[in-house]
């Protein structure tokens, strides 16, 4: 069996690499770099040197998959990385699943997310629930475009198009805005802001097995969502206090005391060191509902999550064993000046509060 895989070195896709080498599949995966080539090379794939944004470079190695994963995309907060999202998001889903289709291949698995669904306003939603707009971020506007203008009208035409929906993913090597808010409160974290936002959390290994379990038993032209529990950040920051035996912080800011200062984080953002997960468009999320269940997926396919505490616990194993094996004096020094800027921004906002009160 011939697997066709894009976004092989990312989070999900590296352990989707590994679990279809361990089934004996024979693994072509399009690599744009020397060192994503290296990588895949490495774990045992045979190496499809091109880009989704160029159909032309995927077809020899496309041609005779029994299957395609359809997983490279833009994942970024960064709002100066903000103009590739387009390209790539749906500029790329569509030649990567016109492509399969022209070629024939039989089964085509594509990523595309929750967050196409937006903020669910606290309804835990299925796949059946539609939303279009308005869009929080340019990530979920992105992956909303390839989901509904690319994927599912290739499916109206007849391509064997199977669509998974990870919700938040979490697990060893992870560098989302929730891996970088696990590495900062192992840091200390000076407060929690936008308690009240939710998301659903999933181990990764338990994503990628998704995956192989929607081309192995997924009905074509069907959506899986792939999501585990759904928890407030301050009852999750609570929880990794729990775990971890390290104080979770005090000081809960409400979203809609932050929301208001997004343009204002923007600016600073862009000329002093803020934290990874303190800008204008994670700020545009808070306080939102990222929420959906996963009852379709475990039916059908027999997907199941491990417990948040044992994915939890490893997770943290692997932040400790960063922390403590490199030497990030210089970096140590920027997270300290970004969190003290951060913090300073708190007491900035409560004082124009205790102002507004008065």
């Amino acid at each position: 069996m011939k697997a066709f895989v894009t976004g092989g070195t990312g989070f999900i896709g590296q352990r989707v690499v590994e679990k279809l080498l361990a089934r004996g599949y024979a693994v072509y995966a399009l690599a744009r770099s020397d060192k994503s080539a290296q990588a895949l090379a490495d774990q045992g794939c045979t190496i499809v040197r091109g880009d989704i944004t160029d159909t032309a470079s995927m077809r020899e190695g496309m041609a005779g998959s029994d299957v395609v994963f359809h997983m490279a995309a833009w994942y970024d907060y960064d709002p100066a990385a903000m103009l590739q999202a387009e390209s790539i998001n749906v500029g790329g889903t569509r030649n990567v699943l016109r492509l399969a289709h022209e070629l024939g291949v039989p089964k085509i698995v594509y990523t595309s997310t929750v967050a196409v669904f937006g903020d669910t306003h606290g309804q835990l939603v299925d796949e059946t629930f539609y939303q279009g707009g308005p869009f929080l971020t340019e990530y979920d506007r992105t992956k909303w475009l390839a989901h509904y203008k690319v994927a599912l009208p290739l499916i109206e035409r007849g391509a064997p198009i199977i669509i998974v929906m990870p919700g938040v993913v979490y697990g060893p090597g992870d560098t989302s805005m929730v891996g970088e808010t696990m590495k900062m409160f192992y840091q200390g974290m000076p407060a929690v802001f936008g308690p009240d936002m939710m998301m659903t959390y999933a181990y990764v290994d338990d994503i990628a097995e998704g995956h192989i379990l929607a081309a192995e038993k997924g009905k074509i032209g069907e959506s899986y969502i792939l999501a585990g529990p759904a928890i407030p950040l301050g009852e999750m920051v609570d929880f990794w206090g729990h775990l971890t035996g390290k104080p979770a912080p005090l000081l809960r800011i409400p979203s809609q005391f932050v929301r208001p200062f997004g343009p204002l984080v923007g600016a600073i953002g862009s000329v002093l060191p803020l934290p990874p997960t303190f800008n204008r468009e994670v700020i545009n999320m808070l306080g939102a509902t990222y929420i959906a269940r996963a009852d379709k997926a475990r039916a059908q396919l027999g997907w199941q999550t491990r417990p948040l505490q044992t994915g939890m616990l490893e997770t943290f194993r692997w932040i400790e064993a960063e922390e403590a094996s490199r030497d990030a004096a210089p970096n140590r020094e920027k997270q300290i000046a970004g969190l003290a800027i951060a913090t300073a921004l708190v007491l900035f906002i409560l004082w124009l509060l205790g102002r507004r009160r008065k």
